[in-house]
């Protein structure tokens, strides 16, 4: 029987790569644009949804096209940030894997430029470029696009939302007249309309659905709160999907780091994405979340561009986007390869007027949801817990041992008191939780409430009534993020979340709010930690100025003599000692009595940001 991608006219080599890739059936768009692609004598204009197989729409016909006995450049491929760039590059690389001669360059900001430019003078013949540093090559002059014969625009509106119209028009005027060019679109905005007209001559359009619609996939819901009961109401559906795999998204920075902050606080294992990241910092918290080390992505729009992880069930809209049309490339991270997933709206009453504009967009009916009782989410988890329990793989000869003394220890219970404990280990901590828990659900006359306060967390203050502010020795030199450094803080200090207020990240030093109960016993836990062979310093502090002294992650302040003004107190008597230790924890953010999803190990993170965005990068005008 012929494999279903060698009947559209793929090559043996390459239907045997994708069958080792586990591609069995081609995808809507794959099935209906290879076969024109293949003809390579038109230009082409792919509208679908993110997730629905455009790489392979476009990587199989191109590796069917080209002629990899040269070496030159001969298709282009620009994508909007980083990680759709290396994701393509990566599919492409996969796809050839059994064509000789083939090589495949990405060429994006945040990395070695020179590595980059060695890869472009060793040869290539497919090039994946964001824009901006693909300009930076062009102006050195380090590559020759005299033979391009092809050029692929993917996600096409996510770069004029971006802003990369003139560096699109910049790096067309370098390619020949005569090459193809074949744009793939989540959405057809009037730009992306002219840049076809502009840069194409008659091209075949295909629309897998209609246009701007979203994927046909995806659950759409909302959920009426009041604005003070936002986040009891996100966390109230996490709680409820207890294998939740999600991008929550926020409309600020601000937002995703309090949002983030809070779920860590309260033991869940989040972490935020925004533009302050570094390059690293982010390359860090999206490997931990496609490794699924991390339950909840928290995310701004600009940020979540390009990301690209398969299994995400969940999207939840914090906050609803300001641009509309943005709701399509949100709700697209979910429902991915054929998958299911289902797109959340955590709103006010004020703004089901949005949720009607963005059900016309989308040509989707939203459904009005309510939020689970504390009952319904306590039993929720119980039986999710059940379940584990149940299908669980016994590993046989490594327990054999510890049978007898378990059996032991059980000798008095009965099967009956023994299932009631183990299903309490877990079901206990919720119902204490949602012991009396309120009803947020609110409805849709509710005006009761002005603003958005909601939309922000609650969280410590600075010099916050039974709080007392530390400073400490670490900060964001030493690619600490404010989540690091709650998690640091916990872990070390052996404390609780909920037991940390305000974080003050700083560059080689921050500051943070406990607790006044937990300041001791944090000072004892601290004494003799480090950090990368640095002793960790923990200190009372004041509210006057701090002034910096080197390199070396310490401060002292200027005048006065200490932290907190006047005499500086030393803990632990005499000279002053250094609190903390240990190299830095890895193992995500669920230590310390937080809840751990994944049972895997965390990386640690660092390094610097290209671009101002954090996600593609944008070229520097003079």
């Amino acid at each position: 029987m012929n494999n279903p991608f060698k009947l559209l006219g793929i090559s043996d080599d390459v239907v045997n790569a994708v069958k080792d890739l586990g591609f069995e059936n081609p995808t809507p768009i794959q099935e209906q644009a290879i076969p024109v692609l293949l003809e390579g004598n038109n230009d082409f204009v792919g509208l679908a949804q993110t997730g629905t197989g455009k790489t392979a729409a476009f990587g199989l016909p191109l590796i069917e096209l080209i002629d990899f006995k040269s070496n030159k450049p001969q298709a282009l491929i620009l994508c909007p940030t980083r990680e759709l760039c290396l994701q393509i590059a990566s599919d492409i690389k996969n796809y050839s894997k059994n064509t000789p001669g083939a090589s495949v360059v990405a060429v994006y900001g945040g990395a070695n430029i020179m590595q980059q430019l060695r890869e472009i003078r060793n040869g290539v013949q497919i090039v994946v470029a964001t824009p901006g540093r693909m300009l930076d090559i062009i102006g050195r002059k380090a590559i020759d696009f005299t033979n391009v014969k092809y050029v692929v625009l993917d996600e096409a509106d996510e770069m004029l939302n971006m802003g990369f119209q003139e560096d699109i028009n910049d790096i067309l005027s370098t390619t020949p007249d005569d090459k193809k060019t074949w744009l793939f679109s989540a959405t057809m905005p009037p730009e992306v309309r002219r840049i076809a007209k502009n840069y194409m001559d008659n091209p075949t359009e295909l629309t897998m659905g209609t246009k701007n619609t979203g994927n046909v996939n995806i659950e759409h819901e909302y959920y009426i709160v009041r604005a003070r009961d936002k986040y009891a109401a996100l966390k109230r559906i996490v709680d409820f999907n207890p294998e939740i795999f999600a991008v929550v998204f926020c409309k600020t920075k601000m937002d995703t780091q309090d949002v983030a902050e809070n779920l860590i606080k309260d033991g869940y294992n989040a972490d935020a994405l925004h533009g302050d990241l570094s390059q690293q910092q982010r390359d860090k918290v999206m490997q931990r979340f496609r490794d699924r080390n991390m339950q909840l992505l928290i995310a701004t729009d600009v940020a979540a561009r390009g990301i690209d992880v398969n299994n995400v069930t969940h999207v939840i809209n914090y906050s609803l986007p300001d641009e509309i049309e943005s709701y399509t490339h949100r709700s697209g991270r979910t429902g991915r390869a054929g998958k299911t997933g289902i797109s959340i709206c955590i709103i006010n009453s004020k703004e089901i007027g949005k949720i009607r504009q963005i059900e016309r967009i989308i040509g989707k009916q939203f459904t009005k949801a309510e939020l689970p009782t504390g009952f319904d989410v306590c039993e929720k988890q119980l039986f999710s817990l059940v379940h584990k329990v149940h299908n669980v793989e016994v590993n046989e000869s490594q327990i054999e041992q510890y049978i007898p003394r378990i059996m032991d220890e059980f000798a008095e219970l009965t099967k009956e008191d023994v299932i009631k404990r183990f299903a309490s280990l877990e079901f206990n901590r919720f119902l204490e939780y949602y012991k009396n828990a309120p009803d947020l659900n609110a409805s849709a006359d509710d005006r009761g409430e002005r603003g958005l306060r909601g939309d922000r967390p609650e969280r410590g203050s600075r010099n916050s009534e039974g709080y007392t502010r530390l400073f400490i020795n670490l900060g964001s030199v030493d690619d600490f993020t404010r989540g690091d450094l709650l998690s640091f803080v916990c872990n070390n200090g052996k404390i609780s979340g909920k037991s940390i207020g305000k974080i003050d990240l700083k560059g080689v030093y921050s500051f943070f709010e406990v607790e006044d109960a937990t300041v001791d016993s944090l000072f004892n836990n601290f004494k003799g930690i480090e950090f990368n062979n640095r002793g960790v310093r923990i200190e009372k502090s004041g509210d006057a100025p701090v002034s910096t002294r080197g390199g070396g992650g310490g401060e002292r302040r200027s005048g006065g003599g200490g932290y907190g003004g006047g005499e500086r107190k030393s803990y632990g008597g005499g000279e002053r000692k250094s609190y903390g230790g240990g190299a830095r924890r890895e193992g995500g953010n669920s230590g310390g009595g937080f809840r751990d999803f994944s049972g895997k190990s965390r990386d640690d993170r660092g390094g610097r940001r290209e671009g101002g965005s954090g996600t593609g990068e944008r070229r520097r005008r003079s």
